[in-house]
C-alpha cells in the first residue's frame, strides 16, 4: 500500500480537496446523515447517488492513470498531490508502479543553483553574471499525442525485426547517436539492440554501452516506446556484409523507410554504422518529444560513474558558485580544427605535422586559411581568451573555475593564463580522492561523462567552442531549470580580443551588451528550425505551465 501511496503520489496529480470530500460525502459508503424529521432516505434516491459516486470515483482513477501514463512531466516542477484517495487507488496503480517508471524520477538533475554570493559589496556586474536566467514559465511536457500512444502497443512489442547500431566518437557524439538509433527503430517500427559502442580509434576507449549508461534503466525509460533487447536473437545470422553506412545528412522519416523497410522486412534485422548528422533536425513533433525522452531521461549514467561524479560535484558546489569551462584545447582538437595553438611556433609545427600524417582529420572548410577560419569563428578560443572574455562578462578573480575537457596540448603552459587571472582552478582529477578516477583512467567516455555531471551542476557554463558538449550542456541546462550558458559570439569577439588600443573596461561593456540576450532568455527553436532540439528543447520538449 505504501508503495502505491509514493507510486500515486509522484505522478503530479493535483485535486482539490473540497472537491473530493464532497465526493466521499455522498458515496455509498458513508453513512448519510439523518433529516431533522428522522425519515430515511428513498431507496431510488440512494441508488442514484450511489452509482453516480461510483461513477465519478472511477473517472478520477481513470484521470490519474491517464496522466500517469501519458503526461511525463517532472513531478519537482508542480505542486504534489495530496494524500487523499490513495486507498482507493491504490489497487489500480500497484501492477502499473511496479513494471513502469515514472519519468519525473528518471531525469538527471543538477545541485540547486547558488546565485549571487550575499555580499553587497560585489559590482551589478558580477551580481548579474551569477543571476541565473528567467526561463519564461517553459517546463519540461513530454505529451505524446492519442496517435503515438496508441501505435505504442504494437511497436512496443515487436519481436520480428531488429535494428543493430554501431555508434562511434566520444561520449557526447554517442549519446547523440544512441538517441537517434532509438528514434529510427520507432520510425521503422523496429526492436532496438543495445547499441555496439565503437572503438575510439584516438582513444582508444573499449567501455561498453553498460559500463557508461544505466542499461536496465534505459530499458524501462523506453519501453513504451520502443522494445529494447540486449542482444539479436540466435535465428538471425549476421553477415559483414549487411551494415549499412551510406547514409546521406539529415534525412527524412519518409527516406528512413523507403530505404530499410523492405530489408528489415525480408532480413528481420538491420545493421547501421554511421549515424552522426544523418537525421533530420526537423521530425513530428512525438519524434522530438521521443528525442528529448531519449537524451534527458533514459540516457542516465551507470550508478557507479553518477557516483563518482556526484562526489566530485559536491566538493566544488559546497563551497559556492562555481563556473565550468569545456575548455577544448586538447591535441585532436587542434588537428581537426586546422587552428593555429597560439602556443607558439614548436607547437604549431607539431600540430602541422599531425594533419599531414592524418589528413582526414581535418573535418571541414578545407580551402580556408588559419587567419580567416580564426576570424569566421572556427577555431578554440585558448586559454588566455576565455580568461579575458569570462573576466569581461562579469566574473570576479576569485571565482572558482572547474575545467572539463581531455588533457591540454601543452599542459601547464597551455593552461597557465588562465590560471593566473582565476588561480581557482579546479578538474576532476584534483578534485579526485583515495583513486576514484583509477579505473577509468584509460576510459575517456567515462571521465568525459564525470566531466558532464560537474557541469551540470555549474551555476554558469562556457565552452570555448562549439561541439557535442557544448550543445548537450546547452540543452540538459535548460530542460533541468535553465542554468545560465553562455556561448561565446567568436566571430563578433574575436577582432575585439586583438584590437590592442581597446581598454578592458571597453570591453567589458561590449561583451557584456553582446551575450545580454544569450544569457537572459530561453532560445527558441522556432525561430531556426534546423536546430537540434537536444540543444533547444523549447518550444518542443517544454511548454508554459
Amino acid at each position: 500500500m505504501a508503495k502505491s501511496a509514493r507510486s500515486f503520489n509522484s505522478s503530479c496529480i493535483a485535486m482539490n480537496p473540497s472537491f473530493l470530500l464532497h465526493l466521499i460525502s455522498v458515496s455509498p459508503f458513508s453513512t448519510p446523515k439523518k433529516s431533522s424529521r428522522n425519515r430515511a432516505p428513498s431507496l431510488p434516491l440512494i441508488f442514484f447517488l450511489s452509482l453516480w459516486s461510483l461513477s465519478a470515483l472511477l473517472g478520477i482513477c481513470s484521470l490519474a492513470f491517464y496522466n500517469i501514463s501519458h503526461n511525463p512531466i517532472p513531478c519537482s516542477l508542480l505542486s504534489p498531490s495530496p494524500p487523499l484517495l490513495f486507498a482507493s487507488l491504490s489497487s489500480v496503480l500497484k501492477d502499473y508502479s511496479q513494471s513502469r517508471p515514472t519519468l519525473s524520477i528518471s531525469a538527471m538533475v543538477p545541485l540547486p543553483a547558488h546565485g549571487a554570493p550575499p555580499n553587497p559589496n560585489i559590482s551589478a556586474a558580477e551580481r548579474e553574471f551569477w543571476r541565473q536566467p528567467d526561463g519564461e514559465g517553459y517546463r519540461p511536457c513530454l505529451d505524446f499525442s492519442l496517435d503515438y500512444r496508441k501505435s505504442s502497443a504494437k511497436i512496443s512489442k515487436e519481436k520480428r525485426r531488429f535494428l543493430v547500431v554501431v555508434v562511434s566518437g566520444g561520449l557526447n557524439q554517442q549519446r547523440n547517436q544512441i538517441v537517434d538509433a532509438v528514434v529510427i527503430a520507432r520510425i521503422l517500427e523496429a526492436a532496438l539492440v543495445v547499441p555496439i559502442l565503437q572503438v575510439n580509434r584516438i582513444w582508444g576507449d573499449e567501455s561498453e554501452f553498460s559500463d557508461i549508461f544505466d542499461l536496465e534503466h534505459f530499458k524501462k525509460s523506453l519501453q513504451a516506446d520502443v522494445r529494447v533487447v540486449s542482444s539479436l536473437p540466435s535465428t538471425h545470422l549476421v553477415s559483414k556484409q549487411s551494415i549499412e553506412n551510406q547514409i546521406p545528412f539529415h534525412v527524412s522519416p519518409m527516406w528512413i523507410r523507403a530505404r530499410f523497410l523492405h530489408q528489415l522486412n525480408e532480413d528481420g534485422f538491420l545493421i547501421l554504422k554511421g549515424l552522426d548528422s544523418r537525421l533530420s533536425k526537423n521530425l513530428t513533433p512525438d519524434l522530438q518529444k521521443l528525442r528529448c525522452k531519449v537524451a534527458f531521461h533514459a540516457l542516465r549514467f551507470a550508478s557507479r560513474v553518477q557516483e563518482v561524479g556526484n562526489q566530485i560535484a559536491r566538493r566544488m558546489w559546497i563551497e559556492g558558485p562555481y563556473i565550468a569551462v569545456h575548455l577544448r584545447i586538447e591535441k585532436d582538437v587542434w588537428v581537426r580544427t586546422g587552428c593555429l595553438t597560439g602556443l607558439g611556433d614548436e607547437y604549431d609545427a607539431m600540430i602541422a605535422k599531425e594533419r599531414r600524417s592524418n589528413p582526414d582529420f581535418l573535418t571541414d572548410r578545407l580551402n580556408m586559411s588559419q587567419a580567416a577560419r580564426r576570424l569566421a569563428g572556427l577555431c578554440p578560443l585558448s586559454a588566455l581568451e576565455v580568461a579575458r572574455f569570462v573576466k569581461a562578462l562579469g566574473a570576479p578573480s576569485n571565482a572558482r573555475v572547474y575545467i572539463a575537457g581531455g588533457e591540454p596540448f601543452g599542459g601547464r603552459h597551455a593552461l597557465q593564463p588562465l590560471v593566473d587571472e582565476f588561480p581557482n582552478i579546479a578538474t576532476k582529477v584534483r578534485l579526485a580522492r583515495g583513486g576514484e578516477l583509477t579505473p577509468y583512467l584509460n576510459r575517456s567516455s567515462i571521465l568525459a561523462a564525470i566531466d558532464y555531471i560537474v557541469s551540470l551542476s555549474s551555476d554558469v557554463f562556457v565552452p570555448s567552442h562549439g561541439g557535442n558538449m557544448g550543445r548537450a550542456m546547452q540543452g540538459h541546462r535548460a530542460y533541468v531549470g535553465h542554468r545560465k550558458y553562455i556561448r561565446p559570439n567568436k566571430r563578433a569577439m574575436i577582432p575585439l580580443l586583438e584590437d590592442a588600443s581597446m581598454s578592458e573596461q571597453e570591453l567589458s561593456s561590449i561583451v557584456q551588451q553582446m551575450h545580454k540576450y544569450s544569457m537572459g532568455h530561453p532560445q527558441l527553436r522556432s525561430k531556426k528550425l534546423d536546430r537540434d532540439v537536444l540543444a533547444y528543447p523549447v518550444p518542443d520538449c517544454m511548454c508554459k505551465q
